[in-house]
């Protein structure tokens, strides 16, 4: 098994499993950036527009809306279980014009042309980041353009940080090199450097790449509870405790003490809300 088949089953597996369980906090801790991005109004009706990573589908089902009866949006991920999530709940949402497929956006056909392609968090656990881009390009008719969401660096992203730099304290860090279990691949904040990211997608064919920062608050737990318990299962931190196996478990109720003086800062009376930062970051196709 190769470094991406590892990251396609974890998708499609314990993250999969991970993300499912906390739908309620993922999609509307997401859209808050989205959000502010689609009501933009990006895309033209009747256009077709390609959603990378696309997850459980609710972006695609935005631009499905945004383009009008005449577009189209394509939802794309690497794993079929969000796939088949994503088709279920655009039936549901009576969302004719959004269509779905599964595929490795690194390698794979990407059913173009496009006129837009977007990604909301899709880009940053690629294992080749430079192929996907030329991929992605290449699916966009000339001039096309890129719309892309990624993480700014951990330290403009406490609803994160703060539980990674807690979990870190404790349970033993245990890096993919030196595990076999499944894993997300490079992680949140791979794309979060604009000078790295901008040489990329210039080798990879694109211009006029601009960076916009945002930020909001963000929802990360219903209650205090609900908080530690999503973030001792995603990001980072989940990600340090599940691959130390046992002992990550052993020292769970340690990570439950720090967690709580921790996160309790972030406490709401309408729910436990931190600080999120992102890039807005837009690119042409220059072919």
């Amino acid at each position: 098994m190769n470094d991406n088949d590892i990251v396609i089953e974890a998708w499609n597996t314990v993250l999969f499993d991970k993300f499912l369980r906390f739908k309620h906090l993922l999609i509307a801790g997401l859209a808050g950036h989205s959000d502010e991005l689609l009501s933009r109004h990006l895309f033209p009706a009747g256009a077709r527009v390609l959603d990378v990573g696309c997850g459980f589908g609710d972006s695609t089902v935005r631009i499905a809306r945004e383009v009008g009866p005449k577009g189209e949006a394509v939802g794309t991920d690497c794993a079929a279980n969000f796939i088949a999530m994503a088709e279920q709940d655009a039936r549901a949402a009576g969302a004719d014009n959004a269509t779905f497929f599964c595929a490795d956006s690194q390698c794979d056909d990407l059913h173009g042309p496009y006129d837009h392609a977007f990604a909301r968090f899709g880009t940053m656990f690629f294992m080749m980041p430079g192929a996907a881009l030329r991929n992605i390009r290449k699916a966009l008719k000339p001039g096309g353009v890129f719309t892309q969401v990624v993480w700014r660096k951990r330290e403009d992203n406490p609803w994160l940080h703060d539980a990674e730099l807690c979990v870190r304290g404790i349970v033993p860090v245990v890096s993919h090199e030196e595990s076999d279990q499944v894993h997300c691949g490079p992680g949140p904040f791979s794309m979060s450097g604009p000078d790295m990211v901008s040489s990329m997608m210039k080798a990879a064919g694109f211009s006029g790449i601009t960076f916009e920062r945002f930020d909001t608050d963000i929802c990360i737990g219903r209650d205090l509870d609900d908080a530690i318990e999503f973030a001792m299962a995603l990001g980072p931190a989940g990600e340090i405790i599940r691959m130390a196996g046992e002992e990550g478990e052993r020292l769970k109720p340690q990570v439950v003490a720090a967690l709580n003086k921790t996160l309790s800062r972030y406490v709401q009376p309408n729910g436990v809300w931190a600080p999120s930062s992102t890039w807005f970051v837009t690119a042409r196709n220059a072919a």
